[in-house]
């Protein structure tokens, strides 16, 4: 009796897995007909190494303290969208890009701090965080492009203080991302994701030359830093009250190919931790979601944006 070897030469099926950035993947997931749409969103040519690298969040070593609202004195509204709530404030609406570093626990804080400064500022001040300062310089927080804890994060910005920064190449405070935005998805402008940059920046307490205030004037600080109970009507009444926090949740492979709708996990193994920032919430067709800004760039998913199943969900 002759033995049959059989080698599987595409990325599509093996023994019925379906390679989770392969069109059978996401045709299966539109089969389910379940409360979200998938699409091409990653270019079938990356490794499942390399995205594994952008989940980032470890868990927390350190609880921060809880911070506990009366849940009576605000009352909760069925929906709300900051970028509504506070228009004047530009960076609510932005969408970063983490580039081929593991850094999503510092985009979302950064993300979130920056947000709240101009809140609470009445839209006066507009302070751009820099991740890269934060990635670089916090060495409690983690492994810089290596992953990092979201409350550290936090926590070293009241010690320590943070500088301005923007996106690469916008030239924006005292230290933007160093780190190139690549193209995680399909065919655009941006140069290939190689997985080869994912190195962390060195920490440089200096300003680019062009900047004109020094790197120990700029510097600004947290007043407290503190965690929220896992609960949702907590959640909700810290938005509302000081603006968007910092979440973070466990990646599933389907989540990788959203394109629309509210996201639940349907198939797929698990990735890694997560972090991200919840601007808001609502209800999509009877189904209540968490509105939440991601770091993979804008290409992906709803212009950088999507909606997930209102759940528990880590807060900081």
């Amino acid at each position: 009796m002759k033995a049959v070897i059989v080698f599987c030469i595409t990325i599509t099926t093996c023994y019925g897995y379906l390679h989770p950035l392969s069109d059978d993947f996401i045709e299966s997931i539109n089969k389910q007909k379940t409360t979200w749409k998938a699409g091409r969103n990653f270019n079938p040519d990356l490794s499942m190494k390399y995205i594994k690298k952008l989940m980032g969040a470890l868990p927390e070593q350190k609880k921060l303290p809880q911070l506990e609202h009366n849940l009576f004195d605000v009352p909760i509204p069925v929906n709300f969208d900051s970028r509504e709530e506070w228009p004047h404030c530009p960076t609510i609406r932005e969408i970063r890009d983490q580039g081929s570093c593991g850094s999503c626990w510092a985009f979302g804080a950064v993300e979130a701090m920056s947000d709240r400064v101009c809140i609470h500022s009445n839209a006066t001040v507009h302070f751009r965080f820099s991740a890269d300062d934060l990635v670089s310089c916090c060495y409690t927080c983690g492994m810089g492009c290596n992953g990092g804890f979201p409350g550290a994060a936090w926590n070293y910005w009241v010690r320590k203080g943070l500088v301005s920064g923007g996106r690469y190449g916008s030239n924006q405070g005292c230290r933007p991302y160093e780190i190139s935005p690549c193209e995680h998805h399909v065919n655009g402008t941006r140069p290939p994701c190689t997985g080869d940059d994912n190195s962390t920046p060195k920490c440089r307490k200096e300003c680019e030359s062009s900047y004109p205030i020094p790197y120990k004037q700029d510097l600004h600080f947290g007043k407290k830093s503190y965690s929220l109970r896992n609960n949702v009507a907590q959640i909700q009444t810290e938005i509302m009250i000081n603006g968007p926090v910092e979440g973070a949740f466990t990646v599933y492979e389907d989540l990788l190919q959203y394109k629309s709708g509210v996201y639940q996990h349907v198939k797929g193994a698990e990735l890694g931790g997560h972090a991200i920032r919840i601007l808001g919430w609502g209800v999509e067709d009877g189904t209540p979601y968490w509105l939440i800004a991601n770091s993979w760039n804008s290409d992906w998913g709803d212009n950088g944006f999507f909606k997930m199943l209102r759940e528990k969900i880590i807060a900081a």
